[in-house]
């Protein structure tokens, strides 16, 4: 059972306490207007109150994953005395460099007005991005402080497992040994919702009115759930940010990647025991293979068409039928590549039109003439610059294309959806980022002073911030979007296509970048890595 010695030190001094918290005596640690207590359904938590929220961070939902490693999780071992819960607990193993990482990741983080109140609150459950590979729950923007405070709600982040520990799919390569390896990242969510509908209530929260949101990776592990039988009924709407999910991979596809990750690895295919013990260091070193599918990009990892937890695509060639009744927010930024792109090749900024068609055919991923591309967007966006069509073409082939699909898939169902675009354009940098991928994690958490943020603090971002947040606490609270501030948000129907758009003024447009969509609708979208 994880126990804590190190103490967010920023977080504790935030509240407020004398420096002798840092290292309590018992007398101190048992005083519940400092450190409050909630019972869990495995055992007690002690948190800290922040800006009069109790906090909890690094709450275990599930056993150490180094002991079932490509399996479905199971629940943690009770325990009887308090955890205490002042920080982070590990991310699920991953490149780069991150403060705590290790397979034992299994931990959510709460914020919460009051405990055990019967406040029968709605709570809202985020799933963090980084695709399938990177990521956890503990980014500063993700902080719930402020959601809390401002809407009376529950907030929830959660870590889990990623990349090869999450999706590396290995049935067909040992005789059926693992086989829920290729979605064990997403069962960890499964189970992370249970403890949320059996823990709600001990946080103030209501279990019948739990809403899961999440911005790229988030929200395709949310498109992929809602065609989960395993997790039917564990959410009651959602909000996906610039992320879908259309088509899952193939187990043919997700083995040859398995093939390729393991020959890195320097694993044998059917050597079991080694897969269960080869070091966490060895497998992130294999994550840098080359894709054997499309040898241009690294490996994919994402959900697997396994017949065990997906026995459809998540949303082709329909919307899944068991969640036509959840109301659902799709929305997207409308310069996503700004920085997915920009950010890796900064020459994007800088194109002439004779080199916007080369660079379109490798970054658009649909099957389509980039002249044509090219020429339609001259056409529609006259005073557009090649770069400006360069990213606003690859931001609707390879970006917004998944969540036009969705969306009208959802429509064609007559399920509760709505749908926006945010155009609000950070000033940062002279705005050469425009509104690009991530700028509205911050407005929906009412965060933008949080470190990573791109929205400034000026009065649009703050109006924004103040929209979109309403917006998500309403859809948690009443299934439904629509407050005050804002225009009235038509559902999303078929032809009209009504989006909320986000900017200097918020409005409600009828099919917004029209000419876009009809270009792109001419070639078949199956997702980039199924």
């Amino acid at each position: 059972m994880r126990q804590y010695s190190n103490i967010n030190r920023r977080d504790v001094l935030a509240t407020g306490l004398a420096a002798s918290t840092l290292f309590p005596s018992s007398a101190v640690a048992a005083k519940t207007e400092e450190h409050p207590v909630a019972l869990t359904s495995h055992g007690p938590v002690r948190g800290y109150i922040r800006d009069n929220v109790k906090t909890f961070k690094g709450v275990r939902y599930g056993a150490d994953t180094s002991e079932r490693r490509f399996q479905k999780p199971v629940a943690p071992i009770p325990w009887q005395d308090p955890v205490d819960s002042f920080d982070y607990g590990a991310a699920s193993p991953q490149r780069g460099d991150r403060e705590a990482m290790g397979e034992d990741c299994l931990f959510l983080n709460v914020w919460t007005p009051a405990l055990a109140d019967g406040g029968a609150r709605p709570v809202i459950v985020y799933f963090h991005g980084g695709a399938y590979n990177s990521g956890s729950g503990s980014h500063s923007l993700y902080d719930g402080v402020n959601l809390v405070n401002k809407g009376d709600v529950v907030v929830i982040t959660v870590n889990h497992r990623l990349n090869a520990f999450g999706y590396l799919y290995l049935p067909m390569l040992t005789g059926g040994a693992f086989p829920d390896s290729g979605n064990a990242g997403i069962w960890d969510l499964v189970l992370a919702l249970g403890w949320v509908r059996d823990n709600a209530a001990a946080f103030g929260g209501d279990p019948s009115r739990v809403m899961v949101f999440g911005q790229s990776g988030g929200g395709a592990k949310i498109a992929t759930m809602m065609a989960a039988p395993a997790a039917r009924g564990l959410f009651h709407s959602a909000a996906t940010m610039s992320g879908q999910q259309v088509t899952a991979s193939g187990p043919l596809n997700a083995t040859e990647r398995a093939r390729a990750f393991l020959d890195a690895a320097s694993i044998e295919y059917d050597d079991v025991e080694s897969l269960k013990t080869a070091p966490a260091e060895k497998m992130i070193e294999a994550l840098s293979a080359v894709d054997p599918i499309n040898s241009e990009r690294g490996l994919y990892f994402g959900p697997v068409l396994d017949e065990r937890f997906l026995t459809q695509h998540p949303f082709w060639p329909e919307a899944p039928a068991q969640s036509a009744s959840i109301p659902m927010i799709l929305g997207n930024t409308k310069d996503e590549t700004r920085n997915l792109i920009g950010n890796r090749e900064p020459d994007t900024f800088d194109l002439t039109w004779d080199e916007v068609p080369a660079r379109l055919a490798r970054h658009m991923r649909v099957d389509i003439s980039p002249i044509e591309v090219l020429e339609t967007y001259r056409r529609v966006y006259p005073d557009y610059s090649p770069s400006d069509v360069f990213f606003a073409a690859t931001t609707a082939g390879r970006s917004w294309r998944g969540q036009v699909e969705e969306s009208d898939a959802r429509a064609r169902q007559v399920a509760p959806t709505w749908v926006y675009q945010m155009n609000l354009p950070s000033p940062l940098d002279g705005g050469k980022w425009g509104a690009p991928h991530t700028f509205d994690i911050p407005l929906a958490f009412d965060n933008m002073e949080k470190e990573g943020s791109m929205t400034g603090t000026g009065r649009s971002a703050r109006r924004v911030a103040d929209q979109l947040s309403k917006a998500f606490i309403n859809l948690a609270r009443n299934g439904d979007p629509n407050h005050d501030s804002i225009p009235q948000w038509g559902k999303h129907n078929l032809p009209a296509r009504e989006t909320m758009v986000f900017d200097e003024e918020t409005q409600l447009v009828s099919d917004p970048r029209k000419e876009e969509r009809e270009l792109f609708a001419k070639v078949p979208f199956i997702q980039w890595g199924t």
